[in-house]
């Protein structure tokens, strides 16, 4: 199996483990797979193989290539039941008809406007602190991150957990896990503060080969059900 088959397949196992653990919110799902254009090259292969009733976030972050991919993602979303968020990109949701767009922090004054012009769309914003959570955002929810120390060149250092836990349970809106969540630290997540988990790839923990072997056995096991 390739490293990015392993990847995909790898992530659908853990948006299966956060479907068991968690309770979204009413619309939503327990877990979002986020594309990146490095770790996950082929974002209609990752969301061939989400569970149905998953969450996929296309972050094209401008590059015509991945854009490109949004009506094959919105056909497949629909076909699989996933809940298909355009990152920081309305008017290719619209477009596409996707389910709704995710909002990077920066950009999480913009969902008022679009809350009120589409009132059917989910809608979701990236948070990295306390000030973001508190806000009133008419967002279904927030991601927080990192939570855990991630693998991503763009990730912060990671929060504390109490840290975590403290400001999930003060959020205005319902708080999604992101960065370093694995097969291991999803157990970690306190599933009464959180609704849920977000992952880019499957990271899981150990040396290398422990790595590759842990994540053929997660995949066996989810294989098997």
């Amino acid at each position: 199996m390739s490293s990015c088959a392993k990847t995909y397949e790898g992530v659908a196992a853990l948006a299966r483990a956060s479907a068991r653990r968690f309770s979204p919110p009413p619309g939503l799902p327990a877990f979002f797979a986020l594309t990146d254009p490095q770790r996950t090259p082929d974002p209609v292969a990752l969301a061939r193989r989400l569970p149905h009733g998953s969450g996929l976030v296309l972050r094209h972050f401008g590059l015509p290539g991945l854009m490109d991919l949004a009506p094959a993602l919105a056909r497949i979303a629909r076909q699989r039941k996933l809940l298909l968020l355009i990152a920081n990109d309305p008017g290719l949701a619209l477009q596409v008809r996707a389910g709704g767009v995710h909002w990077p922090e920066a950009e999480a004054g913009r969902a008022a406007y679009w809350a009120r012009r589409m009132p059917h769309w989910r809608m979701t914003a990236s948070a990295h602190g306390p000030r973001t959570l508190r806000r009133k955002l008419p967002v279904h929810a927030c991601f927080l991150s990192p939570v855990f120390e991630s693998d991503s060149p763009s990730a912060g250092p990671a929060v504390d957990p109490v840290l975590s836990r403290r400001w999930a349970r003060a959020s205005a809106s319902p708080v999604y896990a992101l960065g370093g969540v694995d097969t291991k630290t999803l157990k970690e997540l306190d599933r009464t503060v959180f609704s849920g988990a977000c992952a880019v790839s499957a990271k899981t923990v150990g040396r290398p080969a422990e790595k590759a072997d842990e994540l053929d056995s997660l995949i066996r096991e989810e294989a098997e059900r």
